[in-house]
C-alpha cells in the first residue's frame, strides 16, 4: 500500500471537511477597501503606491506618521547615483499650473532620473492616474520646490541615498 503524503492528507481533510459543511477559518487580515470617489480614491493610491515613501518628506522615516498636510511636498533627501544626484519633486507645485491632460500625457511619457519608477505610472490606468490628480489638485499647493538635480560627480548639499 502506498503512503499518502502530506499534501493529499491535507486535500482529503479539506475536502472532507467541505463535504460536511464545517467551516475551515483561514487567517486573512483585510485592508480598507478601494475608495470609488476620485478624490478618495486618488489618496489611497497616493498612499498605498509608494508616492509618498519619496514625495513626502520625513514618511518613510516615520513609518507613515507624516501630517497629511506635507504629503507630496517633495523632499531634500538626494538620491545619488551614476546618474547624478536627483530630488523628489514636490508634486503640489508641479502639478498646480498642469490641466489634468497635461498630467495624463506627462504621466504617460516622462522618463525622469532614477529612482523613479516612471514606468509604474505609465501601468496605472487613467483613471488612477485622473484621481491621483484630483487629490493632489484638492491637496492644493504647498510647501517650496525640491533641490536642483546635481551632476555626476558635484557635491550635493546635505543628505542622500548613495546607490552602487
Amino acid at each position: 500500500m502506498k503512503a499518502i503524503t502530506f499534501p493529499l492528507a491535507l486535500a482529503l481533510a479539506l475536502a472532507l471537511a467541505w463535504a460536511l459543511g464545517l467551516a475551515v477559518a483561514l487567517p486573512t487580515q483585510a485592508g480598507p477597501a478601494r475608495p470609488t470617489e476620485p478624490v478618495a480614491l486618488g489618496r489611497y493610491l497616493v498612499q498605498t503606491a509608494g508616492c509618498n515613501d519619496c514625495h513626502s518628506p520625513g514618511y518613510v522615516q516615520q513609518a507613515g506618521q507624516t501630517p497629511e498636510s506635507t504629503w507630496l511636498t517633495g523632499d531634500a533627501l538626494g538620491w545619488r547615483g551614476p546618474w547624478g544626484t536627483t530630488y523628489a519633486t514636490n508634486l503640489r507645485l508641479f502639478m498646480a499650473g498642469m490641466s489634468e491632460q497635461q498630467w495624463l500625457q506627462h504621466a504617460r511619457r516622462m522618463e525622469p532620473r532614477p529612482p523613479m519608477p516612471w514606468f509604474n505610472m505609465r501601468a496605472m490606468s487613467d483613471g488612477d492616474l485622473r484621481a491621483i490628480y484630483r487629490y493632489v489638485r484638492v491637496a492644493a499647493p504647498a510647501g517650496q520646490p525640491a533641490p536642483d538635480y546635481v551632476p555626476p560627480g558635484q557635491p550635493a548639499a546635505g543628505p542622500v541615498v548613495q546607490f552602487p
